[in-house]
């Protein structure tokens, strides 16, 4: 049955087309899901050292942070 699917919906090379732009895409989705972790702790490392002072000064509160990080990292991809 496999063989029969394959011959009759293009031949195994589009099977592997299609399996190179699954893994092309999925590559694309690592990428962005590291680069935007990235971000993330970058963000959270940046305000989390701060007092609530400054924090105040830049009007945010401390449980915003990780909210925060979240929306920047999200801007990526």
């Amino acid at each position: 049955m496999a063989f029969y699917s394959i011959k009759h919906t293009g031949g195994i090379e589009s099977v592997f087309a299609r399996a190179v732009e699954f893994l092309k895409h999925e590559r694309d989705a690592l990428r962005t899901s590291i680069a935007r972790r990235r971000v993330y702790n970058r963000t959270v490392a940046e305000l989390a050292p701060l007092s609530e002072r400054d924090l105040a000064d830049i009007g945010i509160g401390r449980s915003d942070i990780r909210r925060i990080a979240m929306e920047e990292a999200m801007k990526i991809g």
